[in-house]
């Protein structure tokens, strides 16, 4: 007889419906503690719960649902993190990313509202979304602390893709914390940068810059660098992780006045959520290009080719497309002719 094809069922389509309850476990593991608590040996559901100051039924609930999660293991009575769980997720360590986890938390009201703000009229969509007249210095405080630790990773992933050795300084457009700025700076002593963000954001920036020791070599100065003057003193620029906040129209512009603002043989890195040219996925950078709705900004999420095109029409030359986190973060490179 022949194979009879699978009648579809509900299980795919539940799971996403309730994607938003394995968020909250992780979040809530994340503020309790529970990675770094079974890190330091406190592994039963007893152990751990005196040590999360919780009731052991609940640490019983929360722990039975991480491993589920594949976020711990289980052996009998006794629970260990994953691999990248204790790499990333144990207070303590240089790649804590446990803010970054909680970086969505204080949009929670928002995408159960979804629906609402989709219907918002271009009219009252913002062209900087949430940097609105309510982001203050202690909003952008919190906000770089919780973006800090991964973006310092991702810093230290380009500068191991990109030789800036014989560079002379980079303007980094939006860089909030100075994370490539300060690496940058670290593994090249005679390398200048310069963050450019809006005025909440530079008194933070600077305390960033002050506690990484860079502040002999970068500098932050406030710009709104989708219309404000660049500066022309640089040979490198860097635009990362803020690509789906700007609409097709201001990033093609952004684009051509860093072309116009570098010095001539610079080059540009443009790392960004791009989603690919069918526009079909993946999956991280349409979620960001979504979540402009949820913020009533103009931003979307740009494909690889889109961002290729404003590059080539901008006149950058040997414009190239590196994988920079797969399937979430691609880097666009580009060159200005001369030198």
């Amino acid at each position: 007889m022949a194979d009879v094809e699978k009648r579809p069922d509900t299980v795919r389509l539940q799971r996403i419906s309730k994607a938003f309850w394995e968020s909250a476990a992780l979040m809530s593991a994340v503020e309790l503690g529970v990675f770094t608590v079974l890190a330091s040996g406190n592994n039963t559901i007893e152990t751990a719960a005196n040590a999360m100051g919780i009731e052991a039924i609940n640490a019983e609930r929360l722990l039975v649902a991480l491993t589920a999660m594949d976020l711990v293991t289980r052996d009998g009575k006794t629970f260990s993190n994953a691999p990248d769980v204790d790499r990333f997720l144990v207070e303590g360590q240089p790649s804590y990313a446990g803010p970054w986890m909680l970086f969505g938390k204080p949009r929670w009201q928002g995408w159960g509202e979804l629906t609402e703000r989709l219907k918002t009229p271009v009219s009252e969509q913002r062209i900087l979304g949430m940097y609105d007249e309510t982001f203050t210095v202690e909003r952008a405080r919190t906000y770089h602390e919780a973006t800090y630790s991964i973006g310092m990773g991702a810093a230290r992933r380009f500068h191991k893709q990109v030789d800036l050795s014989a560079r002379k300084k980079i303007m980094d457009l939006g860089g909030g914390s100075g994370c490539y700025c300060i690496v940058g700076a670290q593994k090249h002593p005679g390398l200048k940068g310069e963050v450019l963000d809006l005025a909440p954001v530079v008194e933070v920036t600077n305390e960033f810059l002050s506690q990484n020791g860079v502040t002999a070599q970068v500098t932050a100065s406030v710009c709104n660098f989708t219309q404000d003057p660049l500066p022309t003193d640089a040979d490198v620029a860097i635009m990362a992780s803020n690509l789906p906040q700007y609409n097709r129209e201001i990033i093609a512009g952004i684009v051509q006045r860093v072309f116009d603002a570098l010095e001539p043989g610079g080059e540009f890195h443009l790392i960004g959520e791009m989603i690919n040219p069918a526009g079909d996925g993946p999956l991280a950078p349409a979620l960001w290009g979504l979540s402009e709705a949820v913020n009533h900004s103009t931003g979307l999420a740009h494909s690889t080719l889109d961002c290729i095109g404003y590059f080539e029409n901008a006149g950058f030359v040997d414009v190239a497309e590196v994988e920079f986190i797969p399937d979430t973060l691609t880097r666009v490179t580009g060159y200005k002719p001369g030198a």
